[in-house]
């Protein structure tokens, strides 16, 4: 199969897999960005994710992860889910926790684009990543002409918003790539910055994670500030303020995806659920969950922070 055949057939099994889009591009050192990363570090914005100030080079040159690569394959996997957390739910956690973690998720509908990969080159250098290296993937999703990014820090696809999952084959392969999204559709709008409680979005494009509930709620091991705790909006493990308020995301449609939907015992959780929440049933409500992440102890800590218990 030529490049270009090879380059059609990888788009088109992805889409037969699941994924909602898919575009590639090619490996090149990621200068600019490398730049922004660093300026970003330099004002500490990072807050105690350390990890983010090691594997540079890595970060921004796939090449320094994999030998002689060539191209980045990117996919989208949208999670928008069917169904949400009940009316009396009171606490909220983010959509994409909702159902089974995305890792082993994406991972697995990857294998058979790897699979024909290694079928057209035997021997080839090839990766699979989804949010598990150092690997830049909103840039590379943009690069690959998936979407752009928008003024709250996220890749926004003009199809299917920003409810997507992104995941990424890295391969030392000279495949056919695809146009840079270089357009910008978020136009004069701020309502993902206006919407922010913790002025976490201080201004387009940047987000300062110490104040972000994300962060809070699920990475820092520090307490949160006592003037902060106010402004969670009930948030006890992720955040999808400045999701839910895009425009783009307006008409988002709820994924295809089983393993993404709300289990009926999280869907029915309600205030009294949340706040009298065991182990044990922490531990068989979030089973495979990507909210396994944050732990028991983080997520009962965020919820007494709320309630005063």
């Amino acid at each position: 199969m030529d490049n270009s055949s090879l380059s059609a057939r990888i788009k088109e099994l992805a889409l037969e897999v699941g994924f909602d889009a898919c575009g590639i591009a090619a490996v090149e050192d990621l200068s600019e960005e490398r730049d922004i990363l660093n300026q970003w570090l330099a004002k500490k914005h990072h807050g105690d994710m350390a990890y983010m100030e090691r594997n540079i080079k890595k970060r921004t040159n796939p090449s320094e992860l994999i030998g002689g690569a060539q191209s980045v394959i990117s996919v989208l996997l949208n999670y928008y889910p069917q169904k949400q957390l009940h009316p009396n739910s009171f606490y909220k956690i983010s959509k994409y926790a909702y159902g089974a973690d995305y890792h082993y998720v994406i991972k697995e509908k990857l294998k058979p684009i790897i699979e024909l990969l290694n079928q057209e080159k035997p021997g080839v250098n090839i990766r699979a990543f989804t949010d598990s290296a150092p690997v830049l993937d909103k840039s590379w999703a943009q690069r690959a002409g998936l979407g752009w990014m928008g003024k709250n820090s996220l890749l926004i696809n003009k199809e299917i918003g920003s409810f997507f999952f992104i995941g990424e084959i890295i391969v030392d392969m000279d495949l056919n790539t695809d146009s840079i999204f270089d357009k910008e559709y978020c136009g004069t709008c701020t309502k993902c910055i206006d919407a922010c409680p913790t002025d976490a979005l201080h201004k387009p494009y940047e987000m300062d994670a110490n104040k972000c509930i994300s962060y809070l709620t699920i990475e820092t091991k520090k307490d949160i500030p006592e003037d902060i705790i106010p402004k969670l909006n009930n948030w006890i493990y992720g955040c999808d303020i400045c999701q839910d308020v895009c425009p783009w995301n307006s008409k988002a449609m709820p994924s295809s995806e089983p393993h993404f939907q709300i289990s009926d015992s999280l869907s029915m959780m309600q205030k009294q659920d949340w706040e009298e929440l065991t182990k044990p049933q922490f531990k068989l409500l979030f089973k495979n969950s990507a909210l396994q992440r944050g732990g028991y102890k983080k997520l009962k800590s965020v919820i007494s922070s709320i309630s005063g218990l």
